[in-house]
Protein backbone atom coordinates (compact mmCIF):
# COMPACT_ATOMS: atom_id res chain seq x y z
CA UNK A 1 0.00 0.00 0.00
CA UNK A 2 2.90 2.47 0.13
CA UNK A 3 3.31 2.40 -3.10
CA UNK A 4 0.37 3.73 -4.26
CA UNK A 5 0.81 6.38 -1.28
CA UNK A 6 3.93 7.38 -1.92
CA UNK A 7 4.51 10.38 -4.25
CA UNK A 8 7.34 10.17 -6.85
CA UNK A 9 8.79 12.98 -9.04
CA UNK A 10 8.14 10.98 -11.91
CA UNK A 11 4.54 10.04 -11.60
CA UNK A 12 3.97 13.59 -10.65
CA UNK A 13 5.40 14.81 -13.90
CA UNK A 14 3.87 12.11 -16.11
CA UNK A 15 0.34 12.71 -14.56
CA UNK A 16 1.20 16.58 -14.92
CA UNK A 17 1.19 15.96 -18.41
CA UNK A 18 -1.50 13.90 -18.91
CA UNK A 19 -3.56 16.08 -16.73
CA UNK A 20 -2.32 19.01 -19.16
CA UNK A 21 -2.79 17.01 -22.36
CA UNK A 22 -6.22 16.29 -20.93
CA UNK A 23 -7.11 19.37 -19.96
CA UNK A 24 -5.93 20.60 -23.62
CA UNK A 25 -7.64 18.34 -25.95
CA UNK A 26 -10.76 19.09 -23.58
CA UNK A 27 -10.56 22.72 -23.91
CA UNK A 28 -10.00 22.41 -27.97
CA UNK A 29 -12.86 19.73 -28.40
CA UNK A 30 -14.79 19.81 -25.65
CA UNK A 31 -14.62 22.95 -23.29
CA UNK A 32 -15.27 25.70 -26.59
CA UNK A 33 -18.42 23.16 -28.13
CA UNK A 34 -19.73 23.84 -24.12
CA UNK A 35 -19.08 26.84 -23.58
CA UNK A 36 -20.42 27.74 -27.33
CA UNK A 37 -23.41 26.02 -26.29
CA UNK A 38 -23.69 27.48 -22.75
CA UNK A 39 -23.50 30.74 -24.44
CA UNK A 40 -26.39 29.97 -27.21
CA UNK A 41 -28.46 28.87 -24.32
CA UNK A 42 -28.14 31.86 -22.62
CA UNK A 43 -28.91 34.04 -25.92
CA UNK A 44 -31.70 31.46 -26.27
CA UNK A 45 -32.94 32.56 -22.43
CA UNK A 46 -32.39 36.64 -22.38
CA UNK A 47 -34.20 36.43 -25.98
CA UNK A 48 -36.91 33.82 -24.47
CA UNK A 49 -37.18 36.66 -21.06
CA UNK A 50 -37.11 39.61 -23.64
CA UNK A 51 -39.83 38.00 -25.95
CA UNK A 52 -41.90 37.05 -22.99
CA UNK A 53 -41.92 40.71 -21.35
CA UNK A 54 -42.91 42.45 -24.87
CA UNK A 55 -45.42 39.19 -24.68
CA UNK A 56 -46.48 40.41 -21.39
CA UNK A 57 -46.44 44.43 -22.27
CA UNK A 58 -48.50 43.30 -25.38
CA UNK A 59 -50.97 41.34 -23.39
CA UNK A 60 -51.03 44.17 -21.06
CA UNK A 61 -51.73 47.14 -24.40
CA UNK A 62 -54.37 44.62 -25.52
CA UNK A 63 -56.02 44.50 -22.08
CA UNK A 64 -56.11 48.24 -21.79
CA UNK A 65 -56.89 48.05 -25.40
CA UNK A 66 -59.78 45.94 -24.87
CA UNK A 67 -60.99 47.83 -21.91
CA UNK A 68 -60.73 50.99 -23.43
CA UNK A 69 -63.13 49.25 -26.20
CA UNK A 70 -65.37 48.08 -24.09
CA UNK A 71 -65.69 51.34 -22.19
CA UNK A 72 -66.29 53.19 -25.51
CA UNK A 73 -68.88 50.17 -26.43
CA UNK A 74 -70.43 51.16 -22.98
CA UNK A 75 -71.03 54.77 -23.67
CA UNK A 76 -71.88 54.29 -27.30
CA UNK A 77 -74.80 51.91 -25.72
CA UNK A 78 -75.75 54.23 -23.42
CA UNK A 79 -76.11 56.80 -25.73
CA UNK A 80 -78.13 54.50 -28.16
CA UNK A 81 -80.23 54.17 -25.51
CA UNK A 82 -80.34 57.52 -24.13
CA UNK A 83 -81.40 58.57 -28.20
CA UNK A 84 -83.66 55.68 -28.15
CA UNK A 85 -85.76 56.66 -25.31
CA UNK A 86 -85.78 60.47 -26.52
CA UNK A 87 -86.91 59.60 -29.44
CA UNK A 88 -89.18 57.34 -28.05
CA UNK A 89 -90.96 60.64 -25.35
CA UNK A 90 -90.65 62.47 -28.65
CA UNK A 91 -93.20 60.19 -30.62
CA UNK A 92 -95.04 59.83 -27.85
CA UNK A 93 -95.59 63.55 -27.09
CA UNK A 94 -96.16 64.23 -30.87
CA UNK A 95 -98.69 61.56 -31.23
CA UNK A 96 -100.80 63.46 -28.04
CA UNK A 97 -100.18 66.40 -29.59
CA UNK A 98 -101.86 64.83 -32.73
CA UNK A 99 -104.19 62.91 -30.94
CA UNK A 100 -105.05 66.58 -29.08
CA UNK A 101 -105.80 68.27 -32.13
CA UNK A 102 -107.63 65.88 -34.02
CA UNK A 103 -109.70 65.80 -30.88
CA UNK A 104 -110.42 69.42 -31.12
CA UNK A 105 -110.81 69.23 -34.13
CA UNK A 106 -113.11 67.13 -33.91
CA UNK A 107 -114.81 68.34 -30.91
CA UNK A 108 -114.97 71.86 -33.37
CA UNK A 109 -116.87 70.14 -36.04
CA UNK A 110 -119.01 68.35 -33.80
CA UNK A 111 -120.32 72.03 -32.35
CA UNK A 112 -120.56 73.53 -35.84
CA UNK A 113 -122.92 70.17 -36.65
CA UNK A 114 -124.65 70.65 -33.24
CA UNK A 115 -124.94 74.45 -33.88
CA UNK A 116 -126.14 73.85 -37.86
CA UNK A 117 -128.33 70.97 -36.88
CA UNK A 118 -129.80 73.46 -33.69
CA UNK A 119 -130.11 76.60 -36.58
CA UNK A 120 -132.10 74.31 -38.61
CA UNK A 121 -134.38 72.90 -35.85
CA UNK A 122 -134.85 76.56 -35.09
CA UNK A 123 -136.19 77.36 -38.26
CA UNK A 124 -138.17 74.32 -39.13
CA UNK A 125 -139.69 75.25 -35.54
CA UNK A 126 -140.02 78.52 -36.68
CA UNK A 127 -142.13 77.44 -39.85
CA UNK A 128 -144.12 75.24 -38.36
CA UNK A 129 -145.07 78.12 -35.57
CA UNK A 130 -145.66 80.41 -38.45
CA UNK A 131 -147.97 77.71 -40.18
CA UNK A 132 -150.03 76.95 -37.19
CA UNK A 133 -150.36 80.44 -36.35
CA UNK A 134 -151.56 80.87 -40.16
CA UNK A 135 -154.10 78.29 -40.21
CA UNK A 136 -155.18 79.50 -36.63
CA UNK A 137 -155.86 82.97 -37.29
CA UNK A 138 -157.31 81.59 -41.14
CA UNK A 139 -160.26 79.68 -38.71
CA UNK A 140 -160.60 82.85 -36.32
CA UNK A 141 -160.57 85.32 -39.05
CA UNK A 142 -163.25 82.87 -40.87
CA UNK A 143 -164.99 83.12 -37.47
CA UNK A 144 -165.15 86.55 -36.61
CA UNK A 145 -165.45 87.47 -40.82
CA UNK A 146 -168.71 85.40 -41.04
CA UNK A 147 -171.49 87.78 -40.56
CA UNK A 148 -171.28 91.56 -41.76
CA UNK A 149 -171.53 93.05 -38.76
CA UNK A 150 -168.09 92.23 -37.36
CA UNK A 151 -166.47 92.75 -40.47
CA UNK A 152 -167.78 96.26 -40.74
CA UNK A 153 -166.38 96.51 -36.45
CA UNK A 154 -162.86 94.99 -38.12
CA UNK A 155 -162.59 97.41 -40.78
CA UNK A 156 -163.20 100.57 -38.66
CA UNK A 157 -160.94 99.36 -36.52
CA UNK A 158 -157.97 98.61 -38.92
CA UNK A 159 -158.78 102.46 -40.46
CA UNK A 160 -158.49 103.92 -36.88
CA UNK A 161 -155.02 102.15 -36.46
CA UNK A 162 -154.14 103.37 -39.69
CA UNK A 163 -154.95 106.67 -38.98
CA UNK A 164 -153.27 106.55 -35.86
CA UNK A 165 -150.00 105.66 -36.95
Amino acid sequence: MEGLLSVSVGTVFWASIAFISVLLILKKMAWGPILQTLEEREQGIANALKQAELAKEEMASLKSGNEQLLKEAREERELILKEAKELGDKMRSEAKERAAIEGAQMLANAQREIETQKKAAIEELKNQVASLSIEIAEKLVKDNLSDAEKQNALNSRLIQDLKAN
